[in-house]
């Protein structure tokens, strides 16, 4: 069976939210799901609301720049797709 690295990273994330969680008085359920759901950005909005603020504004940084590199590639991959390689 293979697995990827972001889902094994979202499971990872998932389970230090909710063993975290109780330490700071919030809902382990709540945390450990958006942190399946969403990973690092979760990740990084959780350690800013627990006054892990530098960790958690650079962890939440990177996150948010990867996304929109990934988009910016999909939408030059679609773009050569549609209009060819050749140039014409």
């Amino acid at each position: 069976m293979e697995f990827s690295f972001g889902f094994i990273l979202s499971i990872v994330i998932a389970i230090y939210l909710a063993i975290d969680a109780p330490k700071h008085n919030r809902n382990p359920w709540l945390w450990g799901i958006l942190g399946f759901i969403f990973g690092p950005i979760v990740l990084g909005i959780y350690l800013i609301k627990t006054g892990r603020k530098v960790a958690g504004w650079i962890i939440l940084i990177i996150s948010i720049i990867l996304i929109i590199l990934v988009i910016l590639l999909f939408a030059v991959g679609i773009f050569f797709v549609m209009n060819g390689f050749s140039g014409y």
